[in-house]
């Protein structure tokens, strides 16, 4: 499918970016490189780039030297409360139990926790549950089995919000819930003590923290209590900023966004992946054939989060949650190992879901607004995963959902237009159970309501979606001339780090650029290679997934849009363009017109 290309209108307040010209400077003088002899042009482009992503010229200087501070965790609603009651627990060395859910997310900050309670001596168990034996999130068989096993406290991460029955199925059995979340919150919540930045009342400044974000919440409230008024009776204590590292993995791989506080303890966390302690970690680094020094946001979205998300996909998320709990090198390497074989298989079978979603798309749903798909044969660990490749080539909302016989469950993801939670809110009554964000959710319904659900919610996109053109988007930073591109931007462009959700990598576009050559590259030529000249500046390119479209058929002049980066080959490092798209050039076109 074609894509737009937006690319903003300069900036009203550039001149303002000016005054990072000697912060740029010095930051440059330490890193051996020098000032270009205009600084100005440079300066402007950055300041193009912040003001993108609403940063303000004053705050410029902290967003490229990590972001915003932590803020206090018992601003948190619920934090005092819930500190309260696990210190009390701590004291009569009651049965704690950390209820996970079985992501990356639920997973790392289900580690975090045991960890924190574990170094303060607590009787804790983990238990995440399996997602097609008891699905997502609290379920009172699991609470009660919990409670015949002594537990007397359960702490729910990454899940529970919108657990109102099961809420009150534990009071019913005398088990007492702290719920930490941060998914969409309900009209209604769950009446117990809860952590979500997101309720109503909550005075936390930010609100987009993950489930391991509150979680880390949790446990720096609990260290800075225990060390003001001390339970434990030896030991050391652990420090907050040793679990920045599950806090970096939870948060990337869940996709929130990376901005402000988020975005301060992912790139502190990054720092300890890069000198990884935990044991498991650093056997999951290597075996994903990553460099120690070169792991950043890409690395976990990419190569580890696949892999730890892969468990619980195929599996149990148990495999992952040990691995990040192991302590014994020989076993590390082992379930790291196990991952990886896990990985690969959910690979196939996400590819052979995907082939089969797309030919019932293709014969039976290329005129509908939004896409549901289902089947008896499609895994629920991979139905979210089938979705998110359904929405890329089709830009639609999709559904995709594993049938049974009386209930199904299913897996919704969305696009910026559509906001997902608030349609399945409009359907409410023919779920069992849901939940989730703008983007992306989950469900369970009886399956005689499939067609109800399909027809409800494509009523809903036809109404949102009327005269809109709907296609993919490329939103770049701004235009630029090849003799812009040089090693002071990509210094700069690594302060940016870390990218992700609302701080997406810098793109760029470039205008009526000659093609010196071009040849396909990969095992099956799916890459481009591309030598491409612009006012006799010369760059380096390469174009994945793009060999078969257009290898043997570039025009003699192209637009591209792309991301500039550093190229890292047999120990040699070079300046190169990523290129994203590609467009016969507007000159071209403009000149093809005429003739006609």
């Amino acid at each position: 499918m074609a894509k737009k290309w937006i690319v903003p209108a300069p900036a009203p307040n550039l001149a303002a970016y000016e005054s990072l010209i000697p912060w740029v400077d010095q930051s440059l003088k330490r890193a051996g490189l020098l000032m270009p002899p205009q600084p100005r042009p440079l300066a402007r482009l950055m300041g193009q780039m912040l003001a993108n992503r609403a940063i303000a010229p004053e705050r410029a200087a902290q967003y490229f030297e990590g972001g915003a501070d932590a803020d206090n965790p018992f601003q948190l609603k619920g934090m005092s409360d819930a500190v309260t009651r696990i210190r009390r627990a701590l004291k009569n060395v009651e049965r704690i139990a950390v209820y996970g859910d079985y992501d990356v997310d639920g997973v790392s900050a289900t580690a975090l926790l045991m960890h924190v309670l574990t170094s303060l001596g607590a009787n804790a168990t983990a238990y995440i549950p399996h997602r097609v034996d008891d699905s997502y999130g609290l379920n009172n068989d699991s609470l009660h089995t919990l409670k015949s096993q002594g537990v007397q406290l359960v702490i729910s991460v990454d899940c529970g919000v919108r657990a109102i029955a099961e809420a009150e199925y534990a009071r019913s059995i005398n088990l007492d819930l702290i719920i930490t979340d941060h998914h969409a919150v309900p009209d209604t919540l769950p009446s117990t003590i809860i952590i979500n930045a997101r309720q109503p009342g909550c005075a936390y400044p930010f609100k987009e923290l993950a489930g391991v974000g509150h979680a880390y919440k949790l446990a720096q409230a609990l260290l800075l209590t225990e060390q003001r008024a001390p339970i434990r009776k030896n030991g050391s204590l652990i420090s907050a900023d040793a679990l920045l590292d599950l806090v970096a993995l939870g948060t990337v791989a869940d996709v929130v966004s990376l901005r402000g506080e988020n975005r301060a303890l992912v790139r502190r966390g990054l720092a300890r992946l890069n000198e990884p302690q935990r044991i498991g970690l650093r056997a999951l680094i290597m075996k994903a054939g990553v460099k120690l020094g070169k792991v950043d946001a890409g690395t976990i979205g990419y190569a580890l989060g696949p892999r730890l998300n892969a468990a619980g996909r195929m599996e149990h998320a148990k495999i992952a949650l040990d691995l990040l709990m192991c302590t014994e090198k020989v076993y590390a390497e082992n379930l790291a190992t196990k991952l990886d074989e896990v990985n690969r298989e959910r690979q196939e079978k996400t590819k052979t879901c995907v082939e089969h979603a797309r030919a019932t798309i293709l014969r039976e749903q290329m005129d509908t607004p939004i896409i549901l798909v289902h089947d008896g044969s499609y895994s629920q660990g991979i139905v979210g995963l089938v979705a998110s490749r359904l929405v890329d080539e089709f830009y639609r909302p999709a559904l995709v959902v594993e049938r049974g016989d009386e209930f199904s469950k299913g897996s919704a993801r969305s696009i910026p237009e559509f906001n997902m939670i608030a349609a399945l809110d409009e359907c409410r009554e023919i779920f069992l159970k849901y939940g989730g964000h703008a983007a992306a959710a989950g469900f369970t319904l009886q399956t005689a309501r499939l067609p109800e659900l399909h027809a409800r919610l494509s009523d809903l996109a036809r109404k949102q979606f009327d005269g809109r053109e709907l296609a993919p988007t490329l939103r770049a930073d701004a235009d630029v001339s090849f003799c812009e591109l040089d090693r002071p931007l990509l210094f700069l462009l690594d302060c940016m780090e870390p990218f992700g959700m609302e701080n997406p990598a810098p793109l760029f576009v470039a205008h009526d650029v000659a093609v010196r050559s071009s040849r396909a590259i990969g095992k099956d030529g799916d890459h481009l290679r591309l030598t491409l000249v612009q006012h006799n500046v010369v760059r380096e390119a390469v174009a994945f997934r793009h060999g078969k479209e257009w290898s043997g058929k570039l025009p003699p002049r192209v637009d591209i849009a792309f991301a500039f980066e550093w190229n890292e080959y047999n120990g040699t490092r070079s300046m190169q363009l990523n290129i994203k798209d590609i467009k016969p050039s507007v000159v071209l076109r403009q000149s093809s017109d005429k003739t006609e």
